[in-house]
């Protein structure tokens, strides 16, 4: 079902993950201006805006190969790291939230594509709405279950808290212990 395509062996893959509306993007984009590569953005972003009515659990899937593609396509674009505004972890954790499964490929491909660091951004942003946000009063809820998906994957994580300025650096610290 996925085509995967093995990470070059000098590029390190950091995806950002966390729940909603904790300033993943903003870090993704200021992370690849400041380490000069590039990010890849949240496909699912596209894709719902563009979909017209609320999204079916095979539109899960469709995200998923779409969020590989960009991957894959960017990979050569890469300078030392790539950053991911997310992965196929996020399309898990709301595919079992919202449907009570997820579609074993894409649970097959999470564990096969490889990542070197995951920042896990903490919910002590404040909530902005959005008309793809869901749930502004479950943020607690998903905190616990991103940070414990994230342990399960066993790849190294930091948490991201605080102000933008110090999120930034523990941001830069972490993916600068991984180069180093």
């Amino acid at each position: 079902m996925f085509v995967s395509k093995e990470a070059q062996p000098s590029i390190k893959k950091v995806c950002i993950t966390g729940p909603e509306c904790t300033g993943k993007s903003a870090l993704a984009k200021f992370l690849a201006q400041h380490y000069a590569t590039c990010w890849i953005p949240e496909y699912a972003r596209a894709y719902l805006d563009k979909l017209g009515h609320p999204y079916a659990e095979s539109d899960l899937v469709k995200i998923a190969h779409g969020q590989l593609r960009l991957e894959d396509e960017w990979l050569r674009e890469a300078n030392q790291i790539m950053i991911c505004d997310t992965n196929l972890l996020t399309i898990k954790i709301w595919s079992e939230h919202k449907f009570g499964r997820c579609d074993a490929d894409l649970v097959k491909q999470l564990h096969t594509r490889p990542y070197d660091l995951y920042l896990l951004c903490y919910i002590d942003v404040p909530w902005e709405n959005d008309p793809q946000r869901e749930h502004p009063d479950k943020r607690e809820h998903f905190w616990q279950v991103y940070k414990n998906e994230t342990i399960n994957t066993g790849v190294p994580y930091v948490e991201i808290k605080g102000d933008r300025t110090t999120r930034q650096q523990l941001a830069v610290t972490a993916i600068d212990n991984l180069l180093s």
